[in-house]
């Protein structure tokens, strides 16, 4: 929604690039002041270290009259804001500038966790991307509307829109892992995901990556203490996508057909199979899966 997001920092006297030259980062936040003003400190650091330019911050306007008003649900109701970042004349094309968001995104979450011992504080990127915009909560599919006042401004467009509800399952219910993710939305249980997590955890010490170089070691963890298993397949879904491996490709690695011992399927489509499964253990047991970058 170029055109939305313009016009509103334009009232905020700040001029956005042209479409596809910025980012914009939607956060969850402390309801701490003082707490938020530091993570946007963080926040800023970050931009400059990583080349690229922070050209402002909006608070993103809500209606919470439709919530619970338990205590424990207001407390846990976060601070929304959202984050524009700039684009740097030498990013030859989208998809690095993509991949330098995700990497930014990776080394401002790094230092909040590690500044804080691993323990969840409230701030939470809930998506960072020049592409596409994550809206999302712990609620019902039909307050999100009513929730986030962007979503009913006539300016706000959009080409595509995924909306997904579902109950939490194997976590606690949360703001931060209400569906949808930055990639994924997905219905059922991914039941090995101890074991999917373990190894991606163990394949750190010797992955590499032409696109992030030396900086891959800014990307761990691929997952954090807590996440719920979509989270987790999220995260390796976008890190495989961000080194490189087209989309369609990296789903076809995580959550492959069955192919073996399929008389039916042709050889050399096996064969991609059966090379993929010697790079990568199968994310069993997603019931339904939709993506997009």
């Amino acid at each position: 929604p170029d055109a939305f997001f313009r016009e509103e920092m334009a009232a905020k006297g700040v001029e956005l690039p042209p479409a596809g030259q910025y980012g914009v980062g939607h956060w969850f936040m402390p309801q701490d002041a003082a707490l938020r003003a530091h993570i946007e400190e963080i926040i800023a650091e970050s931009a400059q270290s990583e080349g690229l330019p922070l050209i402002g911050f909006r608070d993103v306007p809500v209606d919470n009259s439709s919530l619970s008003k338990a205590p424990d649900i207001v407390a846990s109701e976060p601070f929304h804001r959202q984050v524009f970042i700039g684009r740097t004349a030498d990013i030859p094309d989208d998809e690095e500038y993509e991949a330098r968001l995700y990497l930014l995104r990776k080394v401002i979450s790094g230092r909040i966790y590690a500044e804080n011992d691993n323990k969840d504080i409230g701030a939470y990127c809930v998506s960072l991307s020049a592409r596409t915009i994550i809206y999302k909560g712990m609620f019902l599919a039909y307050q999100v509307g009513a929730y986030y006042k962007d979503l009913k401004d006539p300016r706000f467009e959009t080409a595509l829109i995924l909306v997904h509800q579902r109950f939490s399952t194997n976590t606690f219910p949360s703001w931060k892992l209400a569906h949808p993710y930055r990639m994924v939305a997905h219905n059922g249980e991914i039941n090995t995901v101890r074991g999917n997590n373990n190894w991606m955890a163990a394949r750190q010490a010797s992955v590499d990556s032409e696109l992030f170089g030396n900086n891959i070691s800014k990307l761990w963890p691929i997952s954090y203490e807590g996440q719920s298993d979509t989270a987790c397949f999220d995260n390796a879904l976008e890190f495989l996508f961000q080194g490189g491996y087209s989309l369609t490709h990296a789903m076809m690695m995580l959550i492959p057909e069955a192919w073996a011992g399929n008389k039916l399927m042709d050889a050399d489509r096996k064969a991609f199979h059966e090379y993929n499964a010697a790079l990568m253990e199968p994310w069993d047991g997603p019931a339904a899966v939709v993506f997009t970058d």
